[in-house]
């Protein structure tokens, strides 16, 4: 590994010679904000505030990056003339970072990212082409379960509901507390998802035990995994100039207990991640550094899992395509938009 710190480059670490193991993929979509903008400069804002972020990771019990060729790719930026031919491009932007033979950590940009990685995912080789195998673990404020706001069915606050309707077979949310009567019912009826309200785990009495409760079901999952990190399910103090912080949330430390529990599951494969709505803080850097270290966090765990084995890169291309117009003819379905 190159020694010395490079400017732009995820903890300032330039990239040596040779096949890349993690890619760091920094997307400035935002076209479907509701309340605070500027999501679309949070990526770059991130990548900056990282370069203050310790290299050594307790757990790791060693400094990034560990012998591992990390890549800080340049930002993507959508040029298609509507939002779902951007969601197209994204996807297939995306597909190229899905192939198993590398980890990749997207930095958005808001959460409707979801979906068009989700549709890239597929022909990830641990996937093969069937998503009922993937499971989403979700760290949010919002369920993301609604079937359109402002009559777009692609707003950020359709991310879980579209993901699972481009064939996600199993979402596992927490932190939740900001959500709407239909996602409520969505989430009573729909045998796809489990919820972990902040109410529960954020109880001053009994908040442990439906904490735990959390962990438990992380530890029993079994096969794909993709990991999305909404920064507004920190509570809102942690986060204030994300787009729409909210207070009650999760503490940094359970963020790191769930992404450190879910990267030991020895039954669990995490093909990606994302960490999204990341907004520049200009009084003082706490949103963005408080990403940046959750993201050095993640990057860390998949280190350390691919040292005891727990990922393995794939050499085998994966079959198959990205539709390059999947998202200019979706039509959600009937159940998520009655």
């Amino acid at each position: 590994m190159s020694d010395g710190f490079e400017e732009g480059a995820f903890l300032g670490l330039p990239r040596s010679e040779g096949p890349v193991d993690i890619a760091v993929v920094p997307l400035a979509y935002e076209l479907t904000t509701s309340y605070g903008s500027g999501a679309c400069d949070g990526p770059q804002a991130c990548i900056e505030a990282s370069a203050q972020v310790e290299l050594y990771d307790d757990r790791l019990g060693a400094d990034l990056p560990a012998g591992c060729i990390i890549s800080t790719e340049p930002v993507w930026e959508g040029t298609a003339p509507t939002l779902r031919a951007q969601l197209d491009e994204l996807a297939t932007h995306a597909a190229s970072f899905l192939q198993g033979d590398l980890f990749p950590l997207f930095l958005g940009g808001e959460h409707g990212i979801l979906p068009p990685i989700m549709h890239a995912a597929r022909y990830h080789p641990s996937v093969n082409g069937d998503l009922s195998k993937l499971t989403v673990v979700q760290l949010d404020a919002h369920a993301d379960l609604r079937s359109s706001l402002d009559d777009e069915v692609f707003s950020h606050a359709c991310a879980a509901s579209r993901s699972l309707d481009v064939g996600v077979g199993r979402l596992l949310q927490a932190g939740i507390r900001a959500y709407s009567l239909e996602e409520a019912e969505c989430i009573r009826t729909d045998g796809r998802i489990t919820t972990f309200f902040a109410r529960d785990t954020q109880h001053p009495h009994t908040g442990g035990a439906a904490w735990q409760a959390w962990l438990d079901q992380l530890s029993s999952l079994t096969g794909p995994v993709h990991f999305t990190l909404d920064i507004d399910g920190l509570d809102g103090s942690l986060v204030p100039a994300t787009g729409t912080p909210v207070p009650g949330g999760l503490s940094y430390w359970q963020a790191v207990e769930t992404i450190e529990t879910l990267f030991r599951n020895p039954n669990v494969v995490v093909i990606s991640a994302d960490v999204n709505e990341i907004v520049a803080q200009h009084d003082t850097p706490l949103t963005q550094f408080t990403a940046a270290g959750l993201a050095t966090k993640i990057l860390a765990c998949h280190v350390l899992a691919r040292r005891e084995g727990r990922w393995v890169a794939h050499s085998s291309p994966p079959s198959g395509a990205v539709d390059g117009t999947y998202f200019q003819h979706f039509e959600p379905s009937v159940s998520s938009v009655s």
